[in-house]
C-alpha cells in the first residue's frame, strides 16, 4: 500500500470516529429537559451560553493556526480529541450555568483545533495527492456524522436510550478518536515554520549573485496573505465564503431553539433524521457542485447562480421560520442545508482556483476568522439583547432576509461589472 493511501486511511478514521456525536442532534432538548437536576430557561441557554462558543471559537482560532504549523499539526488533533473528552465530560456531570459556559471555551477549542486535521494534508502528503485525500477526509466525515444521526434517531424513536445517555456514546468516540489521533504519522516539516530545501526561495542581493534566502514563517505568511487577497478574484470569493459561513454558522447552532419555539414538546423529536437527511443531501449537493464547476461555469456565471441560491436560501430560512408546523420548518431547513453546501462548494473552489497551493490553509483560515467575527457581530446585535431583544423567531427572520440580501447585492455586482466591460469594449 502506498504510504498516502496509508496516511489517508488514519487521518480519515479519525474524521470517521470524531463525527460520531449522537447526542448533538438533541443537545438543546438535553439542556433544557432538568437531566441532573439542571435548571436553566431557554433564554439563558440561547442567550448566555451558546454565543459563547463563538466568542470562545473567535478568540482561538488565529492561534491555534499559528501554533498548529509551528508545532506540526499532531499535536493540535490530539487537543481536539481531548477537548471533545473535556466538553462531553462537563455536559454529563456538571448541572450550573456558569459550567456550561466554561464548556463552551473547550468547545471552542474542539472547533478551533480542526484547522490541524484540514491542513495536516498539505504537510504528509505530496501535492498531486491533495485532492483525493481531501475527499477521503470529507467523506469520512461525512459518513460519521451520518451514521451519528441514524443511531441517534433509532435510539430515541425506540426508547432504548434517552437525551441523556446519548452523551456518553459521544464521550466514547471521542475517547477512541484521541487515541486513535496517537497512531497518526508525525509531521517532520509544515508549510510555514519547519519548511524543507523545496521551501527555500531565491531572492536577488544587490550585487546580483543570486543566493538562497529563507524567509520567517512569519513573513512568508505575510506575503502568502498579501498575494492571495490582493487578486480581486480571491477578494470577491473569499468576501461570499465567509460571509456565507457566517450566516450558516447562526442557522446551524440556533435551529434547535427554532423548533423548540415551534414545537415546545413534540411527541418525537426528529432532529437527528432531520440532521442526517441534511447531511446526506449536502454530500450530494456538494459533488454535483464541484461536477458543475469544473470547467463548465467561468467565474460571472458562477456568481449569478450563487446570488440566485443565496436568495433561495434566505426563502428556505423564512419557510423553516414562519412555519408553524415543525415538518415544514424541517424541510426549510433541510433545503437551506443542501443549497449551502453547494454554494459553498462553488465558492471554495473559486477561492482555491486563483490561490498558490501552498497558501489553501492560510486563507481558509482567515476567511473562517472573518466569518466568526461577523457571526459575533451579529450575536451582539440580534441574540444577548445587548442591541436588539429579539425573540427566535425574529432572529431567524434577519437570517433569512440576510441571505437575500447578500444574493441581491452580489448579484448587483455582476450587472455593474458586466456593463463597465460591454462599456469599455464598446469604447475600444
Amino acid at each position: 500500500m502506498q504510504k498516502w493511501i496509508k496516511i489517508s486511511a488514519v487521518l480519515s478514521v479519525f474524521g470517521f470516529l470524531k463525527e460520531i456525536r449522537p447526542s448533538e442532534p438533541y443537545v438543546t432538548e438535553y439542556l433544557l429537559g432538568n437531566f441532573n437536576g439542571r435548571n436553566i430557561t431557554e433564554d439563558e441557554l440561547m442567550r448566555d451560553v451558546y454565543p459563547v462558543g463563538t466568542y470562545c471559537y473567535l478568540a482561538q482560532l488565529v492561534v491555534v493556526f499559528l501554533i498548529t504549523d509551528f508545532l506540526r499539526y499532531k499535536p493540535l488533533i490530539i487537543t481536539t480529541g481531548i477537548s471533545g473528552i473535556v466538553v462531553w465530560c462537563m455536559l454529563l456531570w456538571t448541572t450550573s450555568l456558569e459550567a456550561l459556559q466554561a464548556l463552551q471555551f473547550f468547545y471552542g477549542t474542539y472547533m478551533a483545533t480542526e484547522v490541524a486535521y484540514y491542513t495536516y494534508i498539505y504537510a504528509k502528503v505530496d501535492k498531486k495527492y491533495y485532492g483525493r485525500v481531501s475527499s477521503h477526509t470529507r467523506a469520512a466525515m461525512l459518513l460519521g456524522k451520518l451514521v451519528a444521526s441514524i443511531a441517534a434517531q433509532l435510539l430515541i424513536y425506540y426508547k432504548l436510550m434517552n437525551y441523556y445517555s446519548l452523551n456518553y456514546i459521544t464521550l466514547g468516540t471521542q475517547c477512541l478518536a484521541t487515541i486513535w489521533a496517537l497512531m497518526l504519522p508525525s509531521v517532520k516539516t509544515s508549510l510555514y515554520f519547519h519548511r524543507n530545501k523545496d521551501s527555500i526561495m531565491n531572492l536577488e542581493e544587490p550585487d546580483n549573485d543570486m543566493r538562497l534566502a529563507k524567509p520567517s514563517g512569519l513573513k512568508l505568511i505575510w506575503q502568502h496573505f498579501i498575494s492571495a487577497y490582493s487578486n480581486k478574484k480571491v477578494l470577491q470569493w473569499s468576501i461570499w465564503y465567509s460571509v456565507g459561513l457566517c450566516g450558516m454558522y447562526q442557522v446551524i447552532t440556533y435551529v434547535q431553539m427554532l423548533w423548540k419555539e415551534i414545537e415546545p414538546e413534540p411527541v418525537i423529536a426528529w432532529n437527528a433524521a432531520v440532521d442526517g437527511i441534511h447531511t446526506f443531501l449536502g454530500a450530494i449537493f456538494a459533488l454535483i457542485a464541484g461536477y458543475i464547476h469544473t470547467g463548465k461555469l467561468d467565474s460571472r456565471k458562477s456568481l449569478i447562480v450563487l446570488s440566485g441560491l443565496s436568495v433561495l436560501e434566505g426563502g428556505a430560512v423564512l419557510l423553516a421560520t414562519w412555519s408553524n408546523n415543525l415538518y415544514a420548518s424541517y424541510m426549510g431547513y433541510i433545503i437551506f442545508g443542501s443549497l449551502y453546501a453547494f454554494t459553498i462548494t462553488v465558492a471554495s473552489a473559486e477561492v482555491a482556483r486563483y490561490l498558490e497551493e501552498d497558501s489553501f490553509g492560510l486563507i481558509f483560515g482567515v476567511n473562517t476568522f472573518i466569518a466568526l467575527v461577523l457571526q459575533t457581530l451579529l450575536n451582539i446585535l440580534v441574540v444577548s439583547g445587548s442591541v436588539f431583544y429579539l425573540d427566535i423567531i425574529g432572529q431567524y427572520t434577519v437570517y433569512a432576509f440576510y441571505f437575500i440580501v447578500i444574493g441581491i447585492i452580489y448579484f448587483g455586482f455582476v450587472v455593474v461589472e458586466y456593463c463597465y466591460t460591454y462599456k469599455k469594449v464598446d469604447c475600444e
